[in-house]
């Protein structure tokens, strides 16, 4: 199997909900929500693809070849490299069908694992939507980082007693949820969280812990001062509120307060090992990619997950020697270049 043979079949067991285009960039699926696109005119999720695209690489081959690895440690664990499948729920709601939240995980969770790296799992209004996913967190040894929303007290902390009992090796909350549209259709109340209860949170969940959706410097102190792990500069895909800013455009500046206080994940249009290489430049330890996921799985399963990855982490260390990078560290702003 190919990833173009991933891709053919895929664009054939997703149709009509999502094309499988040439670029996934959120022009063609604007708005559709049920469905893969950006929340309102879709500008969130197309911006991330547009101002990635202006971050352009500085090539350099006059060095001593040293090689190039690619690994990286997070969660006192080594991965093959920085690169993790984000959280997405909702595969009925928002695709086709074809997949659910057991079988996506069943290829997600295992196949990022078989390559090396690791997946973070979702979450969301039906319980199955966290527990189904928890399956296979706990078949595959703990290795994936389960999602949980910006739930109440009581049901937050049953949805954290579940992760633990899977074993997992850390979790992450997506504080952005509380604007998910189908969660306020399901009548499903998340709100957002004051540093105090974060802090609460981050106890409760006895491993590293992760708040994804954070977009401002401020936003970022704030996590750190809560005791988290780690945060995810993200918006949401695009999915949860329209005309935010890209992530790639304020991940230097929040990297810049933060930055080895703290781990440091970016989602949000990221497609190729290229576009990992431009986020740690900018500041990233790590990048979360949603959507490709789930054509991944949805065109070869398990292996389909697995070769994505492989072709990401193969593009990253192509990239690291045509400018000059041994390791992830020598990836620095130097190496890329902002264009109008």
């Amino acid at each position: 199997m190919t990833y173009q043979d991933v891709l053919e079949k895929a664009r054939k067991n997703m149709a009509p909900n999502c094309r499988v285009c040439r670029e996934c960039n959120g022009v063609v699926c604007r708005g559709e929500i049920p469905g893969v696109g950006g929340k309102g005119s879709g500008d969130s999720f197309i911006r991330n693809c547009q101002q990635l695209a202006k971050v352009r690489v500085n090539m350099d081959l006059i060095y001593e070849d040293r090689g190039q690895d690619t690994s990286t440690e997070l969660f006192g664990r080594t991965f093959a490299g920085p690169v993790f499948a984000a959280p997405i729920s909702g595969l009925s709601n928002n695709y086709n069908g074809l997949l659910n939240e057991r079988t996506y995980a069943q290829a997600l969770v295992p196949g990022c694992i078989e390559a090396g790296c690791a997946a973070f799992t979702g979450d969301g209004a039906p319980d199955n939507f966290l527990t189904d996913p928890l399956e296979a967190v706990k078949a595959a040894g703990g290795v994936a980082v389960p999602t949980v929303k910006p739930w109440e007290g009581d049901v937050l902390r049953r949805k954290l007693d579940l992760v633990k009992e899977a074993g997992a090796m850390a979790v992450a909350m997506d504080i952005d949820a509380a604007g998910l549209p189908l969660l306020a259709a399901a009548g499903k109340t998340v709100h957002a969280k004051t540093a105090a209860e974060l802090a609460k949170i981050a106890a409760w969940a006895e491993r590293p812990f992760l708040l994804k959706g954070i977009m401002t410097r401020a936003a970022a102190c704030r996590a750190v001062e809560c005791g988290a792990y780690g945060i995810v500069v993200s918006n949401h895909g695009g999915r949860v509120i329209d005309q935010t800013p890209a992530t790639i455009e304020v991940l230097p500046e929040i990297s810049s307060v933060v930055r080895g206080r703290i781990k440091i994940f970016v989602d949000g249009g990221f497609r190729t090992g290229v576009d990992v290489f431009k986020a740690l430049a900018l500041g990233a330890d790590a990048v979360l990619i949603g959507r490709p996921y789930v054509t991944a799985a949805c065109g070869g399963g398990k292996e389909g997950v697995s070769l994505y990855t492989k072709k990401i982490l193969a593009e990253l260390k192509e990239t690291m020697k045509m400018t000059g990078c041994a390791t992830l560290r020598d990836i620095t702003a130097d190496k890329v270049r902002i264009v109008p």
